[in-house]
């Protein structure tokens, strides 16, 4: 387990994660109606399945975050030895 912080990048990543996985619930939902030939769910519900795109696009704002503070505490360090 790391004993620094969680830095901004990565809680971005963990909500991200939350998110996409609401949305692909949200997919997996939405189509059942298809498959068992039930009436349809309202708009609403297909608006839900954009919370999937819109976790991946969290998610990686997050990695790439996480990925320049790390590369910053990397020059920091060099710089400073």
């Amino acid at each position: 387990m790391s004993t620094q912080s969680a830095d901004r990048g990565e809680l971005l990543v963990r909500a991200g994660a939350i998110v996409f996985g609401s949305g692909a619930v949200a997919t997996l939902v939405t189509f059942v109606p298809l498959f068992f030939d039930l009436p349809r769910f309202p708009s609403l519900a297909y608006w839900l399945c954009m919370l999937m795109p819109l976790g991946f696009l969290l998610s990686l704002t997050g990695l790439l975050l996480s990925a320049r503070a790390q590369r910053r505490r990397a020059t920091a360090q060099q710089a400073g030895a």
